[in-house]
């Protein structure tokens, strides 16, 4: 299933919007004209050597890995390399979309951005963005809200 199809069958408004290729999160902000702290980080994280976690981060901000285990209740988390991660998720690293994904995972969704009505993220390759209702990712996911992310 297709990430649109995904979207289609749970019945929610998105957007695609497209740009030209990008990994980065602050490249994708500036060649898209949207602001850097409402393009999410999508980060497949390792917990307790058993279990993966998707860590969802405003764009201008960097996962705090000690509020992040302490969100999980783990003893220890590290980030999947990128080369990893796409066969966890099922989406290239820059195009990993906030819902939808490969591998069944808890999803950790930082409590900054629950001000954002909407949220943009990978849009499952990396020459587009994928606009997406705040409210819609933490029900499609199950997230726990938390605070995790540092300047």
């Amino acid at each position: 299933m297709t990430l649109e199809e995904y979207l289609k069958s749970q019945g929610i408004w998105y957007q695609f919007i497209p740009k030209p290729e990008t990994i980065h999160t602050a490249d994708a902000a500036r060649v898209s004209g949207v602001e850097l702290r409402r393009i999410t980080k999508n980060l497949v994280f390792k917990v307790d050597d058993r279990e993966y976690a998707l860590l969802i981060v405003p764009g201008d901000r960097k996962v705090d890995p000690k509020r992040a285990a302490e969100a999980l209740a783990a003893k220890k988390i590290s980030l999947v390399p990128f080369d990893k991660s796409e066969a966890i998720s099922g989406y290239p690293p820059g195009g990993t979309p906030s819902v939808g994904h490969r591998t069944r995972m808890r999803v950790v969704f930082d409590k900054s951005l629950q001000s954002f009505e909407t949220i943009y993220c990978g849009g499952g390759t990396r020459d587009k963005l994928l606009e997406l209702k705040t409210q819609d990712v933490i029900r499609l996911t199950s997230a726990i809200i938390a605070d995790i992310s540092a300047g």
